[in-house]
């Protein structure tokens, strides 16, 4: 057997799966394909509508593996290294989810004058349709615009399971069947009542329903294109001694690529010549921009600052860093709620349970009672009431309002998913900054080399480190510019302003040149730090960057004067220590994970109270964090703001983004705190809890009346009158218990 595997190689094929509906499609497409001989492996993403085959080749082809998709159901298309999946199916989505539109608009139309007839009658008004009219409005919506419904049905039977469209087309077939049997037999009069509105009405619901689901498949991706879109799409390229733009893909590891002030780095690579501040923010979390020089590594999607960089390529395309962000942003995204997949398991006995219940019931009331008529009505009504509309409205109608409160309250949840996980969260890991902390860097300390300094001798220190900073664009020079705001100050004229990369700024205030560097600047200036040095390294320990204000000498050929020392630190956000606190009553664990140094998440970690603290981590090892997270403690959430944040906000079991951080951390995640405020996330997870006790509680009523109602039917206790009437009484209680939820406090 191994000689055989060593003779032959193993292929990896990406295609695009078309008419998938729900999770069960995606896992009949999967069994299909795994039972092609030589496939080794098969995993389809039902939120993209793509799947990864890996077989043996030449033992398995292409041909063999969309003939066992198109025989499952479904079609597939190859898709080529150059066709992205997202590309690919964007425009059929979009296209789907007009059309699906228009179906629930058009069968809410033709459903309307029923639905009114029916809401008539309850009110005690005796005011029905004519029959053949009920059969014209009817007819359409259940063999027209529910013709959905009977093929995922069909295509569930042929698996070998049951699932909601199944449920749908046999309950909405009984009572539409009955009504046309009723409405064409002899003994039909004008008193006699139909079911026409009982099919049709909850088509039109579940139409509603899979309209709102596609409606949030598609936002899934909105995280795959904000990543994309990072991804420049020329960069300009030396070849033969000339500057060439070339297209991203014309790219090859080893060329030298040029980088400008303010470009985008556009591939993995090592710095040939220059140095320059590089924000790396979206790769490490670190709220300042990095110093690069000669030999340094560089990330694609970086932006560079004000120097000009020569890079040597090292990883271009799907090798590169982001790409494999993309990767793992994409494999974690294709999931199935947990109460759905409850709701799937229940169904594929439910079905096959009621069939049995109702040919029981058929034959006998036909054989030992020797009634075909009542045998018939009675075997109808066991269908009637157990007609899946309860149960199909058991789960969204919760969400829906459990959604709309949490909106109200700042929080938007835009995953059902993460909606039913938060409920049961174990440990929520935070990213330092930007979610704890505000995100920029705040003048935090400025000491005087002079000890005896007073206020007004430290205000003009400020004046002097904020009147050469002004105009600038750094992060530093914009907190010290934003402290001398605070104090009002008039700022003072400086000439000649010159920024050296990499070490500092350069002017002339009042005829003399004034240094604002770090230690780099001051080293190549042989300015003495004296016993400044000592203080600067112990605020270093702590997490503060350090600038170092220095003044030309009085004295020719001597080096400049130090005057001051800045320190810089991300100031945690006022709401975080209650954050963090909540979680704690909440019986919640807080985790810290942050690509910032030691020093600083430590600070950060200690002053909040979190004990679990993982820092200078990089974006895959976030996720793996997680990952050991969700197998040591249980259901993990990630709360973040970065795209460095974005795998581990994929692969959490909740994902929990900031609106104040970047569109790919709010597109990956299945929640979103508008208000940026941590305090929201204990918030979030307690409406998750109501809810999903909303959701238990509503399958509990849903499975109530069929438990009880199914029997009476059989016994012919209920007519399909009265079943109708229970069923759809069984819908209301599950709309008006979803509903409560408004009321909570």
């Amino acid at each position: 057997m191994s000689e055989l595997l060593n003779s032959q190689s193993s292929h990896t094929w990406s295609f695009a799966i078309r008419g998938m509906t729900c999770a069960s499609c995606a896992n009949h497409v999967e069994k299909s394909l795994l039972k092609v001989p030589g496939v080794l492996s098969a995993e389809v993403n039902l939120a993209l509508e793509t799947a990864q085959v890996t077989g043996l080749t030449p033992q398995v082809d292409v041909k063999q593996l969309t003939s066992a998709v198109s025989l499952a159901g479904y079609q597939a298309h190859l898709l080529n290294s150059s066709e992205s999946a997202l590309s690919s199916s964007e425009s059929l989505a979009s296209n789907s989810h007009t059309r699906d539109l228009w179906a629930v608009i058009l069968a809410a139309i033709l459903s309307l004058p029923l639905f009114l007839m029916m809401l008539a009658q309850w009110l005690g008004m005796q005011h029905a349709l004519p029959g053949w009219l009920q059969w014209l409005l009817a007819t359409p919506v259940q063999f027209w615009l529910g013709a959905r419904f009977y093929n995922a049905g069909w295509h569930a039977l042929k698996a070998g399971t049951g699932n909601m469209d199944l449920l749908v087309a046999i309950g909405t077939s009984a009572a539409y069947g009955l009504s046309v049997y009723l409405l064409f037999s002899a003994t039909h009069t004008s008193s006699t009542h139909l079911y026409f509105e009982t099919a049709s009405i909850v088509i039109t619901l579940v139409l509603l329903g899979k309209w709102l689901e596609g409606r949030a498949k598609a936002q899934t991706t909105q995280a795959i294109r904000a990543l994309n879109t990072l991804r420049p799409s020329s960069a300009n390229v030396l070849r033969d001694g000339m500057e060439v733009q070339l297209a991203i893909a014309e790219i090859k590891v080893g060329d030298t690529v040029i980088v400008r002030p303010g470009e985008r780095i556009a591939v993995d690579a090592r710095i040939l010549q220059g140095e320059s501040q590089v924000d790396e923010s979206l790769i490490t979390g670190e709220s300042l921009p990095v110093t690069k020089k000669t030999g340094d590594w560089v990330t694609g999607g970086s932006m560079n600052g004000e120097g000009l960089l020569q890079l040597s390529t090292v990883a271009v395309g799907v090798e590169s860093v982001l790409a494999r962000i993309v990767r793992l942003v994409e494999s974690a995204q294709a999931k199935k709620a947990p109460i759905q997949r409850l709701v799937d398991k229940v169904s594929a006995v439910f079905v096959p349970v009621v069939i049995v219940i109702a040919m029981i019931t058929f034959f006998g009331w036909g054989v030992f009672a020797g009634d075909w008529q009542a045998a018939i009505l009675n075997a109808v009504a066991v269908l009637v009431i157990a007609c899946p509309c309860a149960l199909g409205l058991a789960t969204p109608t919760a969400i829906m309002v459990g959604t709309g409160v949490a909106a109200r309250r700042g929080v938007l949840i835009k995953d059902a998913e993460a909606l039913e996980l938060a409920h049961a969260l174990k440990t929520v890991a935070f990213d330092k900054t930007g979610t704890l902390t505000e995100g920029h860097p705040d003048l935090a300390v400025l000491a005087s080399i002079m000890a005896d300094a007073s206020p007004q001798d430290l205000d003009e220190l400020l004046l002097l480190a904020a009147s050469l900073q002004a105009g600038s664009e750094h992060p530093l020079a914009k907190a010290v510019c934003q402290a001398a705001e605070k104090k009002q100050m008039t700022l003072k004229a400086v000439q000649d302003v010159k920024a050296i990369p990499g070490q500092g700024v350069v002017g002339v205030v009042e005829a003399k040149k004034i240094y604002l560097g770090n230690t780099r600047m001051m080293s190549a200036l042989r300015v003495n730090l004296g016993k400044m040095k000592s203080q600067s390294e112990a605020l270093q320990a702590e997490g503060y960057s350090v600038s170092w204000l220095a003044r030309e000498s009085t004295m020719p050929n001597f080096a400049p004067k130090l005057l001051a020392v800045l320190a810089f630190g991300d100031a945690i956000k006022s709401t975080s220590a209650q954050a963090i606190s909540n979680l704690t009553k909440l019986g919640i664990k807080a985790v810290l994970i942050s690509g910032d140094n030691q020093g600083s998440a430590s600070k950060v970690a200690n002053q909040l109270g979190i004990t679990e603290v993982y820092a200078q981590v990089l974006p895959d090892e976030k996720a793996s964090i997680i990952h050991q997270l969700k197998q040591h403690n249980g259901r993990v959430a990630m709360v973040g703001d970065g795209l460095n944040d974005a795998p581990a906000l994929a692969i959490a079991d909740v994902g929990i983004a900031m609106s104040s951080g970047t569109d790919v951390a709010m597109h990956t995640s299945g929640i979103t705190l508008m208000r940026g405020d941590p305090a929201l996330v204990a918030e979030a997870i307690e409406i998750s809890q109501r809810t999903y006790q909303k959701i238990r509680q509503n399958l509990f009523w849903a499975f109530v009346y069929n438990v009880v109602g199914i029997p009476l039917a059989a016994m012919g206790f209920l007519n399909p009158v009265v079943a109708g009437a229970a069923m759809a009484l069984s819908s209301v209680s599950v709309v008006t218990n979803s509903l409560l939820l408004k009321w909570r406090k």
